[in-house]
């Protein structure tokens, strides 16, 4: 029987000194082949335990004892493990990968009609469309189903896609009538794909229309986001500017600024409107012109949290980050997008953030956080963060092979 997510804090400590101190560096030109060579282990590893279990088990994180932690198909980080499957199975063309992604995508079957929150794109996203794009053709059905059922949470009058249900959970005890969060940025990709497999330009315009208003009101002046914005649903106005996962309403929360470089561009692929484009670059200089942002350039959890340097690192942010980079290198000329994002990976496959066989769960990366405000995932691995940080390894691939990146 599937376990559901257990939660924990964790101790954090610093991780400078491993930082300094690190002499060991993998070539340049082999970083790709070595951590393929690692996720792979990784991996075999994981998806052992899993089918020697006789069950469909699906992995998100560890708790304080170590121990790997499910979680059921209706979790928002579902999709992520299907999809590592799918980008060893494009980085190997090992069809054992393609054949274990097959299978952990479809068990998500179900979710193509859920209703109840935003993530669906990711879940989807990361699991059908990915298999998609690797030749499984006949999957385009649930992702445009899933487009469908995503869409029935766009609010005409404010322009937005609802994150989450008010009448649920923690979120029901913070006020909020129609809460959107810069993490559902994420999830327009799911519906521009939608568009171009049916022709349904609906899908298309609930995306444009949840990018702008966002645009509009997420963005303080230094180009920073907030995470929450909640909305009127009577006349579309802001209600409130708060945060959920963040240190604090003002502060800057570091995994919402790569949602936010991500998610921009991706709409520029899209749509072409340079207004995304200056978005995405706007966010870039915000967060690599930082004074808190480490010299290894994975950041802490929260630009302004209260006891940097000694708070916990987010490697999530940081792949999410590199992944877009290497998109928007593609838009623009100057190098240093590409060179940043090949930073990042760099400094992630270093033993300080890469973890040895057979530990951290078999996970890929160490030192994640989810949400410190609720005690959750701190200083763990994260499912996705090892997603993205594949999707870096693949991105890299193409480009230094002149290919494109999708």
């Amino acid at each position: 029987m599937k376990n559901l997510l257990l939660v924990a804090s964790t101790t954090f400590v610093s991780l400078g000194f491993v930082f300094h101190s690190c002499n060991t560096e993998i070539k340049k030109a082999d970083i790709i082949a070595d951590n393929v060579e690692n996720a792979v282990k990784h991996y075999t590893i994981q998806t052992d335990i899993i089918e020697k279990s006789g069950e469909i088990l699906n992995p998100r994180t560890i708790n304080t004892k170590g121990e790997i932690q499910y979680i059921p198909t209706d979790d928002w980080c579902s999709g992520f493990f299907p999809g590592s499957m799918w980008y060893l199975y494009a980085l190997t063309n090992d069809t054992k990968w393609e054949k274990l992604a097959e299978k952990y995508t479809e068990d998500l079957d179900s979710i193509q009609y859920l209703t109840w929150h935003h993530d669906v794109g990711f879940m989807i996203g990361s699991s059908y469309l990915n298999g998609y794009l690797l030749g499984k053709k006949e999957y385009k059905n649930v992702i445009v189903q899933t487009a469908k059922a995503l869409s029935t949470r766009f609010r005409p009058t404010a322009g937005v896609i609802q994150s989450w249900n008010v009448d649920r959970g923690w979120q029901s005890q913070r006020g909020w009538e129609c809460p959107v969060i810069i993490d559902n940025m994420m999830n327009l990709e799911l519906l521009f794909e939608a568009t171009t497999l049916s022709g349904d330009s609906t899908f298309y315009n609930i995306a444009v229309a949840h990018a702008n208003t966002t645009l509009k009101n997420h963005f303080r002046k230094d180009n920073s986001c907030c995470h929450v914005v909640d909305y009127d649903l009577s006349n579309g106005e802001v209600r409130k500017k708060q945060t959920a996962q963040g240190y604090a309403d003002e502060s800057v929360w570091a995994r919402g600024q790569a949602w936010a470089i991500y998610g921009y561009t991706v709409c520029y692929r899209y749509t072409h409107d340079t207004r995304y484009l200056e978005q995405a670059q706007k966010v870039y200089n915000f967060i690599f012109n930082n004074p808190k942002l480490p010299s290894d350039l994975i950041p802490y959890w929260d630009y302004d949290a209260p006891n940097i340097p000694n708070e916990p690192r987010d490697a999530s942010a940081a792949a999410v980050t590199a992944s877009a980079l290497y998109e928007l290198s593609t838009y623009l000329s100057d190098k240093k997008y590409k060179e940043t994002a090949d930073k990042i990976v760099e400094n992630l496959s270093t033993p300080a953030y890469r973890a040895e066989i057979g530990t951290n769960g078999n996970f890929i990366l160490m030192h994640s956080v989810g949400s410190i405000p609720h005690g959750q995932e701190i200083d763990v691995p994260l499912n996705y963060a090892d997603y993205y940080f594949l999707e870096c390894l693949l991105r890299k691939s193409r480009l230094e092979k002149g290919k494109s990146i999708r």
